[in-house]
């Protein structure tokens, strides 16, 4: 009974003991989510873009997220929802083609960015690049003056996570300004507070002025700031960098390489140590000591000389022990507990695919999962938002025939159902990925859209119309035969010579 009670008392858990050894000296703190990040936001995000510009395996590892999630950009697939519009299939197929070519109307062209220097593929690259570099990034829709290049108003403006703060003299109190963030007691965001120029822009004064921007029109409910960041405890305010929970083993694995090439670079540069009872060196014919900088030029160690040493002089030839024999296994084991804390897998990380077809492709399959992950998180938290906003000016214009549009959100959602699809995540053997894939089709247990989404990348209905205009130009320049031409058999064998 004393024991079941100080186990009561004590709790159940040895990792909450305090009279363990290996426990004493664990301080910890039950802070909220914002008590624990914001005082240290600035510095981590110092840190990590510093990691990303100078540390090759960090600029490596967010790389290659951007690279596997973004590539080329995400691309819009329209999927309404033809039974709650009350269309057909082949309506909805033509209402979503000529919704696809208005917004690549828009998106192909650099008049989409408020700067006018990327396209908004190059923008999703910038903000997801940001995003993780900083923890979380900001981008504005606004509209710009019309122009003859383009029948959209609708422009984005990127901005980096540093420029939203508190307005000046007034600090962080949850619940209501946290971040830069103005919060109502539900929690939602209310507005922005912009600085007016980034606070390490070179000109940049002391005391900066803010712009406070409402987070959704007071009217209409539309969405005026796109916040894109990663939350992961309730209450969150602001994003984390990726690279935050390994940005010290990063900092040191990068001093140990620095060192150790360092070192190599020294150790190669010692070649042989001449060893004499005087100290002056090696001596010459006459009895006198020569060196080289009397002599006006290098000693040198020849293929096949033989050198006369006198009486008392020796000659040792450095063995710095360099490179490191246990450089590469101890690096090896520290990456992989830093892709394990990112997510990525080791073969991934490093661009290691030494083993076997069966291991790399574990390693792939589990990358784009995480990958497959970062592109939703990209698609509904940055790509969604923007194409609601070029969706609304596109039907006020008359761009685009959407009946019900502004008055029954249920007809809203059905126009504004997306996919937005990206590269194809690769093959370690594309024969066998395709047989499997035909097997999958063959066995009905997937279908030709998917399969061919999963193995380039596109749209079925895209390679399928390619295919047909392909097969009819070859059957009219005659290289096959035309798709209704009867087939030709075989004549029958002839009696006689088959018995002879």
């Amino acid at each position: 009974m004393h024991a079941r009670a100080v186990m009561a008392i004590s709790g159940g858990y040895t990792g909450a003991r305090r009279n363990r050894k290996a426990t004493q000296t664990w301080q910890t703190g039950g802070n909220s989510p914002d008590a624990d990040i914001l005082p240290d936001l600035a510095l981590l995000r110092e840190r990590s873009r510093d990691l990303v510009r100078n540390a090759p395996i960090a600029g490596g590892a967010v790389g290659t997220v951007v690279q596997n999630v973004i590539g080329t950009g995400l691309s819009l697939q329209s999927r309404p929802d033809h039974k709650a519009l009350g269309m057909s299939e082949d309506e909805a197929s033509e209402w979503a083609a000529t919704t696809e070519r208005e917004f690549r109307l828009w998106s192909e062209s650099v008049d989409c960015d408020i700067t006018r220097t990327q396209n908004f593929y190059g923008l999703q690259d910038l903000a997801f690049r940001a995003a993780l570099e900083s923890g979380d990034v900001f981008a504005l829709l606004l509209f710009a003056k019309p122009n003859t290049r383009t029948p959209y108003r609708l422009r984005v403006q990127v901005l980096e996570a540093d420029r939203v703060a508190n307005p000046s003299g007034k600090r962080d109190n949850e619940g209501q300004l946290a971040g830069g963030i103005e919060f109502a007691p539900t929690g939602e965001p209310l507005a922005y507070h912009f600085l007016k120029h980034h606070p390490g822009a070179i000109l940049s004064a002391a005391k900066q002025e803010t712009v406070r921007i409402a987070a959704f029109g007071a009217r209409t409910g539309r969405r005026n700031v796109i916040h894109l960041f990663d939350r992961t405890r309730p209450g969150q305010s602001r994003g984390v960098p990726f690279l935050a929970p390994v940005i010290e083993p990063l900092k040191q694995l990068d001093r140990y390489t620095e060192a150790e090439v360092s070192a190599a670079v020294v150790s190669s540069l010692f070649t042989v140590f001449v060893k004499t009872e005087n100290g002056n060196g090696l001596a010459s014919d006459a009895g006198t000591t020569v060196t080289s900088a009397e002599a006006g030029e290098e000693v040198r160690l020849g293929s096949g000389a033989i050198l006369d040493l006198m009486p008392g002089e020796d000659v040792t030839f450095a063995n710095p022990s360099r490179p490191n024999t246990a450089f590469d296994v101890f690096t090896l084991a520290v990456l992989r507990q830093i892709g394990a804390a990112l997510g990525l897998p080791f073969e991934v990380l490093v661009k290691h695919f030494t083993s076997s077809y069966s291991a790399s492709r574990a390693a792939m399959l589990d990358a784009f999962r995480f990958f497959r992950g970062r592109r939703s998180f990209v698609g509904a938290g940055f790509c969604d938002p923007v194409y609601s906003a070029w969706m609304e000016e596109a039907v006020s214009i008359g761009r685009i025939v959407a009946p019900g549009f502004f008055g029954d959100p249920v007809l809203r959602a059905a126009y504004l159902r997306t996919e937005w699809i990206g590269d194809s995540p690769g093959h370690v053997d594309p024969m066998k990925e395709v047989q499997a894939s035909q097997m999958l089709v063959d066995g009905g247990f997937s279908s030709r859209q998917i399969e061919t989404m999963r193995l380039i990348g596109r749209p079925w209905e895209e390679v399928h119309e390619q295919q047909v205009r392909e097969r009819q130009r070859r059957a009219a320049d005659g290289l096959i035969s035309p798709p209704d031409a009867p087939v030709q058999e075989d004549p029958p064998p002839d009696p006689d010579e088959e018995a002879a």
